[in-house]
């Protein structure tokens, strides 16, 4: 394959997206990359930020042209546009306002020994951070800042988890725990059983994956960017979310476009799950393995009743591991926050929730890739990354001074969703004939739970 750009790269050679390629089985020799496609990306940080976005965006472009004819070929990342679906949640208008990314109680706070940071966006969440904290309902954040620094960093930690929320210490990096995962695939696709070949339907080169069904078990940014990258690319995407669990509306609007979304209680209802299921070419869970065994919803149990399945799955730590995590919280317990601190007193943060969205990316091209083999040699496919797993790789790529560079024109569109106007970015994976714009979300859980 050989693929092109119509955009002026900076001269830095890039060395992560050919390994990366050749970890999913695509042709990583026939690459020819232009010099500085790293360096163009605008995410300023200490760490390669820039690059890992790129080289996720290129992985995902190159496996889904791939899916969409033998001689597919994906247009390289454009950088502009690679920063803005980055920091989407920065450009994102809902009926003209920009959102508040984090809530009140989500954030890095001062302890009797150190740092710790939490994550309060949902309501169940931020009710487990006050009840860990002994704290009452409308409970300020200077009321929260009082209570932790009477704690060390790790009794907030274990108060607060013990009854289900998110809390962990600010951590330097463990250069010998990075180096272990990074033995590892960054995306691992591996078979898991036997079954006869399935053509991809390929209808157009517009579409490679029309005719694909994804059943979307995922939530927040991570797992919601790689079905929203698949439903892009044609496939009809069905999310189901628990009724009792809200999903945060901006993140939805930020994700959900060309998806159905619906409402479905899976234990309650199981046997019209498993009447989806039996349809679906690919599942993809965001959920924590321990909640997935006790609904049968673990690989190998899928894949001994539904043998030509792909099954993505997406966890904030490695393993097996239950504990709950999301991108900031990552980023705090493996070391990249003091790794990007400004001042190396205070931690800091990435320019973008950049673990969420390379998860998202890479899971997507894996489960492309999956495709493919499931095409040529059949079987059942098993595909999966971590956010810790995106994390160090990122902690064992080369590092420097921030960049800043002047501010880019965000390229946009608008839709209307459920009698709100929603401004969202345009997408990043290109590939020659391929779209250029989102379809609309869909406004949540207003879809039936069918295909």
């Amino acid at each position: 394959m050989g693929p092109t750009s119509d955009t002026p790269l900076r001269p830095q050679d890039s060395g992560l997206l050919p390994r990366v390629l050749a970890e999913l089985g695509l042709r990583a020799d026939a690459l020819t990359l232009p010099a500085g496609a790293a360096s163009a990306v605008q995410l300023p940080s200490h760490l390669a930020a820039g690059e890992l976005a790129w080289t996720s965006i290129g992985a995902a472009a190159t496996a889904i042209a791939t899916a969409s004819a033998e001689d597919g070929h994906p247009l390289l990342p454009d950088p502009d546009l690679v920063a803005a679906a980055y920091r989407s949640d920065r450009h994102l208008r809902v009926d003209g306002e920009a959102i508040e990314g984090f809530a009140p109680l989500s954030g890095f706070w001062r302890t009797a020994d150190g740092w710790v940071r939490t994550h309060g966006n949902y309501a169940h969440h931020a009710a487990a951070l006050r009840t860990g904290l002994r704290l009452g309902d409308g409970v300020t954040p200077d009321e929260v800042a009082s209570a932790l620094r009477t704690m060390t960093s790790v009794q907030a930690m274990t108060a607060v988890q013990a009854h289900g929320g998110l809390c962990v210490p600010v951590r330097q990096e463990d250069p010998r725990e990075d180096a272990a995962l990074r033995t590892t695939p960054l995306i691992q696709v591996s078979r898991l059983g036997d079954s006869r070949p399935r053509a991809l339907p390929r209808p157009t080169a517009a579409s490679p994956l029309s005719g694909i069904r994804v059943l979307d078990l995922t939530r927040v940014i991570a797992g919601p960017v790689a079905t929203r990258t698949l439903a892009f690319a044609g496939a009809e995407v069905l999310r189901l979310d628990p009724p009792l669990r809200e999903e945060i509306s901006w993140q939805h609007f930020d994700t959900g476009h060309g998806k159905r979304t619906a409402l479905l209680d899976i234990a309650a209802d199981r046997e019209r799950f498993d009447a989806l299921l039996a349809d679906a070419d690919v599942i993809v869970l965001g959920y924590r393995p321990d909640g997935l065994r006790r609904l049968g919803l673990d690989p190998r149990s899928l894949v001994s009743r539904y043998p030509q399945l792909v099954v993505a799955q997406l966890s904030a730590w490695p393993g097996d591991d239950s504990a709950r995590g999301f991108d900031s919280i990552v980023q705090a317990a493996c070391g990249i926050s003091w790794a990007d601190s400004a001042d190396g007193r205070v931690p800091g943060a990435l320019p973008a929730q950049a673990l969420d969205h390379s998860a998202g990316y890479l899971l997507a091209a894996g489960i492309a890739a999956a495709l493919c083999r499931r095409e040529e040699v059949g079987g059942s496919w098993y595909v999966r990354t971590s956010l810790r797993r995106v994390a160090a790789e990122l902690l064992g790529m080369p590092r420097g001074e921030p960049h800043r560079a002047p501010e880019h024109e965000v390229r946009t569109q608008e839709f209307e969703v459920g009698g709100h106007s929603v401004t969202t970015g345009e997408p990043a994976v290109r590939w020659q004939g391929g779209p250029v714009r989102f379809a609309a979300p869909r406004p949540w859980g207003a879809d039936a739970p069918e295909w």
